[in-house]
């Protein structure tokens, strides 16, 4: 005669094996039969919570509700090197423009696709709602606590009949001296219901039980304020809970709110203070290469990311973001080298084959290249890879001169993604070439509208109404140019070819 497992225990192994769904029906059983069934309640939220779990750590845009509304106070003027809102193209040995892109908000493109290179603080409304914020939409990322709202209406959906706990008749005095349970309820509240005021309630009220020494807490009450946008007191909160008890998320924390107040260095600083603590961290030093890069320092970007695979050699952040600065410091072989090695980790995805078609083709490897680019196009998930993929086709076209197949190419990517600036900037040189000369000015005019932070357009643009004798709008798109890249010698001899003309006048 057979024995049924005990239901609670079973649903255990369910929350174990990650089973969340079936761990939750089966304590739903358990409360109906019995309602006050501790165990089984404090399973089932945490079953919940590990449904619509996020890591706070990591995934965090700033959304235009943020940067625009954001009423701290921040230095207008920071000093070089100090502030992640104006990186700058020469400071630390990064790369110039001409050599690498940069992205809208003034940054060399990373090799590596995370909330933070996808950030940038705009100086304008209009600007912030034209520049396009994400990896997959051309739309600005609404405010954060937007994303977090929709997740918390999802979780809803695992309860038709409504919620599993009522938030707003609940005592949360009495559960906050049940340590055992009130740490599983503030993560359902935070994470499941998002309903952060109840979240820092039921915190500072397990804080103050626990006589302010319980380092969890504090953590949790730093979270929240960081949510709320209270970016001083949960500094204060992370702060108090380092001096109690050093934890790596502690530390990761604390990072993310001196970021969010845009002081790098601070942060740097408390990373290697993190090292000290937990030599050899992945996450900390990933953390310092990832400030570096914002702050277009490349080489110490690059040292730390070496680092990060001493420690870890499957890191794939690192590699792409090494094989990336590689390839754009005129190292196509060795970058090759690092894509490779993604390859064979079992990365199989647009991005990497393109990369890898780039590299073949700058390496001279040129019978992998169109096949590189053929895999790429099979595996591209929407129409802006595609584009992508076809435009980096149209640069091999230009390199071999094939100036039809470059056409060709630069169009297709156009019809994926009409919002291509590169592309349509090569197709004007291309229409010069053939002598399209008002073609050519609206490609360009084109560009410069949709990418404000490219330098080429501008100055092509410069160039082309100078030639046309328009003098004038000659100056405008070289001034233009001059504030994307100052560095820039054939934009300045322009510039000053164009004063003497005025003084002339």
């Amino acid at each position: 005669m057979g024995t049924d497992m005990d239901p609670v225990f079973l649903a255990l192994s369910y929350f174990r094996r990650r089973k969340f769904q079936q761990c939750s029906d089966l304590c739903s059983q358990v409360l109906e039969k019995s309602p006050y069934d501790k165990a089984a309640w404090s399973l089932k939220t945490q079953a919940l919570t590990e449904m619509v779990y996020v890591d706070e750590i990591d995934v965090d845009q700033e959304g235009i509700a943020e940067m625009v509304l954001d009423e701290n106070a921040i230095a207008q003027v920071a000093r070089p090197g100090t502030s992640l809102k104006l990186p700058g193209t020469s400071q630390g040995g990064g790369p110039s423009p001409a050599v690498r892109p940069m992205t809208h908000a003034g940054r060399p493109i990373t090799g590596f696709v995370r909330p933070s290179t996808q950030s940038g603080r705009p100086g304008t409304m209009e600007q912030a709602i034209k520049t396009p914020r994400t990896a997959h939409t051309a739309r600005p990322v609404t405010s954060a606590s937007g994303r977090y709202v929709r997740l918390g209406t999802a979780s809803m959906l695992t309860h038709p009949e409504g919620p599993f706990i009522n938030l707003s008749r609940l005592n949360l005095a009495k559960y906050a001296q049940k340590p055992n349970l009130s740490k599983a309820l503030f993560e359902y509240i935070f994470h499941h219901e998002n309903d952060v005021k109840n979240a820092l309630d039921l915190a500072a009220l397990a804080t103050e039980h626990a006589q302010f020494k319980d380092w969890w807490w504090k953590v949790q009450l730093g979270k929240c304020y960081y949510r709320l946008g209270l970016y001083r007191e949960a500094e204060k909160q992370f702060k108090s809970a380092l001096k109690q008890q050093g934890m790596v998320d502690s530390f990761l924390y604390l990072a993310k709110v001196y970021l969010r107040l845009d002081q790098p260095v601070t942060a740097i600083c408390l990373f290697k203070q993190g090292l000290d603590q937990f030599p050899g961290e992945v996450t900390m030093l990933n953390g310092i290469a990832r400030i570096y890069e914002e702050m277009n320092d490349i080489t110490s970007a690059t040292e730390y990311y070496k680092e990060v695979l001493k420690q870890d050699n499957t890191h794939i952040e690192a590699i792409a973001c090494i094989g990336s600065n590689h390839f754009y410091t005129d190292q196509p072989e060795i970058a090759l080298r690092f894509y490779r090695r993604l390859l064979q980790m079992g990365v199989y995805n647009c991005q990497l084959y393109n990369n890898l078609g780039l590299c073949c083709f700058y390496a001279q490897q040129y019978d992998m290249t169109l096949s590189s680019f053929e895999r790429a196009l099979q595996l591209a998930a929407n129409d802006d890879e595609v584009a992508d993929v076809w435009y980096n086709m149209g640069h091999v076209a230009v390199g071999i001169g094939d100036s039809v197949l470059a056409y060709q190419c630069f169009k297709l990517a156009l019809s994926n993604n009409n919002d291509h600036a590169e592309a349509y900037n090569n197709l004007a040189v291309l229409e010069l070439r053939k002598g399209r000369v008002e073609q050519a000015k609206a490609f360009l005019q084109t560009a410069s509208a949709l990418a404000p932070h490219m330098y080429e357009p501008h100055y092509n643009l410069s160039t082309l109404s100078e030639k046309m004798g328009d003098l004038q709008s000659s100056y405008t798109a070289a001034q233009k140019s001059a504030a994307s890249f100052p560095e820039h010698v054939d934009t300045q001899q322009l510039i000053n070819q164009l004063k003497q003309h005025f003084a002339v006048l």
